[in-house]
């Protein structure tokens, strides 16, 4: 059975401890041993295992669906576990080429350092991934919604391919969360989060988890435990605790998206706005059947370009300017010339951030505070 919380100890605790310890006790040499042999599952030390990392895999492990997770320092460290627990020297990945600045980061600078080739396809063109597969191909990664344009792609599809071509199938889930998009039902085996985002919910701590198949996660285990990118016991503490209120806090960010891409879709300032349960939305039939709800985010896209960006960040006065998402209250970021300025403008518009893209991450404040802030900064 999968646990959910730390077994409660004597003290009859109502909310679970946090184990800040980094190292654990053995009654005897026989019992040491028998841990470091890998013949039980007793804890050894934090950067391996530890209660409170523990539960926040097990609470996530359930939201998802999947059979085991392994819990890492940030998002970005949980998908650098992912593609090199697998990839090596002489091995193909295929992703979208619509993903975080940070991957695009890792992927086109890192992994060519290690010998791994890598094919970017269109996020909004499904029918090339077959294309893209070579006999080296070992994973493909996306990202649906991607970041920050709101793509999406057709989990199903690429489920399927990737099981005929015997890849890996990596899914970042982080903009949906698991309250609004479940990738392992469309055959993802592996799911990716920085869980500094919806998952914390306040911006408090950094986090990151790989979920999906237990034999894969076992691998993914074993390289994280000798390269060390382990979440600390507090701040998987905190994540645990703000598991509690996910589903509810995510009902909120849902509904004041949805009603701030209503509202907003047809203002002058703006050339064309994208939610993906609008049905203006160009992947709108693909969003009805793998998502719950549309996520918290909307993107839209300023007259004026990269300047009206920067004045519209400039006129905010509540939503706040930060790199982050999924707090309790309003983001706003303009890619072009923060996550995203480090590509070249070919890039940017190859994946659809054009200079006068701005991403809303909807927060918890009355939707009617929020849409007044973003109207009159227009």
């Amino acid at each position: 059975m999968i646990r959910t919380r730390v077994e409660q100890t004597s003290e009859m605790e109502h909310s679970s401890p946090v184990f800040l310890t980094s190292s654990f006790n053995f009654d005897n040499a026989e019992e040491m041993r028998a841990a470091f042999a890998d013949e039980t599952d007793d804890n050894i030390y934090s950067r391996f295992s530890n209660p409170s990392v523990q539960e926040f895999i097990d609470r996530m492990c359930v939201l998802e669906g999947v059979e085991s997770g392994f819990a890492t320092a940030s998002g970005m460290s949980a998908v650098f576990a992912a593609m090199l627990s697998f990839l090596k020297k002489g091995d193909h990945l295929i992703s979208c080429n619509a993903i975080f600045g940070s991957t695009h980061t890792v992927i086109t600078k890192i992994l060519p350092n290690y010998g791994i080739e890598f094919t970017y396809v269109p996020a909004n063109n499904p029918e090339t991934w077959q294309a893209a597969i070579r006999k080296n191909t070992k994973m493909i990664f996306l990202e649906t919604p991607t970041n920050p344009g709101l793509d999406l792609i057709d989990l199903q599809y690429v489920g399927e391919l990737a099981r005929k071509n015997n890849i890996i199938f990596c899914v970042d889930n982080c903009f949906a969360t698991p309250i609004g998009q479940l990738p392992a039902e469309f055959g993802a085996d592996l799911i990716v989060h920085s869980a500094t985002k919806w998952l914390d919910g306040q911006g408090r701590v950094l986090g990151g988890i790989v979920l999906g198949k237990k034999k894969l996660i076992h691998d993914i285990y074993l390289f994280c435990r000798s390269t060390g990118p382990a979440l600390s016991p507090f701040n998987a503490w905190i994540l645990s605790r703000s598991l509690e209120t996910l589903e509810v806090r995510m009902e909120r960010h849902v509904s004041n998206a949805f009603y701030l891409a209503q509202q907003l879709q047809q203002h002058p300032a703006i050339s064309w706005l994208k939610y993906p349960f609008l049905e203006s939305h160009p992947q709108y039939q693909i969003a009805k059947k793998q998502m719950k709800n549309g996520g918290g985010l909307i993107c839209f896209d300023l007259k004026g370009g990269l300047e009206s960006g920067r004045r519209f960040l400039d006129q905010l006065k509540m939503i706040s300017r930060t790199a982050n998402l999924g707090d309790t209250r309003s983001i706003a970021s303009h890619p072009a010339s923060t996550t995203h300025a480090k590509l070249t403008e070919e890039e940017r518009m190859a994946v659809n951030i054009s200079p006068g893209l701005i991403r809303i991450s909807c927060g918890l404040e009355h939707r009617e505070d929020i849409l007044q802030d973003i109207v009159q900064a227009l």
